[in-house]
């Protein structure tokens, strides 16, 4: 295994052979994203540890999502079949899933720290309506207590998302049992932080653009519906929203896999 430091530019060539590989089979990349979101939304409704269960399956999902866009990236010329991209993704999450349990941990404990250490800053207040769903008022997010905790986790949040940022891909491949991976993951993305910082920069361009379009179409299906005297409209807009964002979050596990595949050889 060797660190490979690419271009500032390869950022913007990863996001390009994510949407392509999506677009091989997009319906299997949509229900493959979709069918982990339900196990991870089933899994915190476990009482008193469902939270942290939830985010404990995030390494084994993020894995599930690499190998299915490898598998795409690698198939023959043409659209590989939708089976056979499930198979590819539970098949490596089998393979490693001990492994992916103990990497599991190490993001729980880790997010749950940096809810922790920004709670000193507003009483739980941010980590408590993250964590358990409470309610945001204007007032309270305009509380100078609370603006603090967000910065803080923010700021806390982005090497923690760094170190698992090629971790569960470094175990699978590579073998790099999970503490090694989450440190050499961190390692590869600050060295690469230039081609990663083009690839994020590129990827809000296209949330932004995306939820434009959305809120254009959605704005237009409930003006439809209100001019009918019915709940269609806004039925048909609401489907919108959450597709679009499942769509959009399908497209950008699938470039993940190319900074993955450029930074380690």
């Amino acid at each position: 295994m060797k660190l490979q430091i690419v271009p500032a530019r390869t950022g913007v060539l990863w996001v390009r052979q994510g949407l392509a590989v999506f677009w091989r089979q997009p319906l299997a990349f949509i229900s493959l994203f979709f069918f982990f979101m339900a196990v991870v939304s089933i899994a915190s409704q476990l009482p008193v540890v469902g939270g942290a269960v939830a985010l404990a399956l995030l390494p084994a999902m993020t894995l599930a999502l690499l190998a299915a866009t490898a598998h795409a990236a690698n198939a023959a010329p043409g659209r590989p079949a939708a089976g056979s991209v499930f198979m590819a993704a539970l098949q490596a999450v089998r393979r490693d899933i001990k492994q992916l349990a103990v990497m599991g941990v190490l993001y729980a404990i880790g997010f749950l720290a940096v809810m922790g250490i920004s709670a000193l800053a507003d009483g739980g207040q941010f980590a408590a309506i993250y964590l358990f769903g409470g309610e945001l008022t204007p007032e309270i997010a305009q509380q100078d207590d609370f603006q603090v905790a967000v910065w803080i986790a923010m700021a806390l949040y982005l090497p923690l998302s760094l170190g698992f940022w090629h971790a569960p891909a470094l175990l699978h491949w590579h073998g790099v049992p999970p503490v090694k991976s989450i440190f050499f993951s961190l390692v590869a993305c600050f060295r690469n932080f230039g081609a990663l910082t083009l690839f994020g920069i590129v990827w809000l361009g296209v949330f932004i653009g995306a939820g434009i379009v959305v809120s254009r179409l959605t704005g237009l299906m409930m003006a439809v519906g209100a001019m009918g005297g019915g709940d269609a409209g806004s039925a048909i807009a609401s489907v919108l929203m959450v597709g679009g964002a499942l769509v959009l979050a399908a497209m950008f596990s699938c470039s993940i896999w190319f900074s993955f595949r450029d930074t380690f050889k």
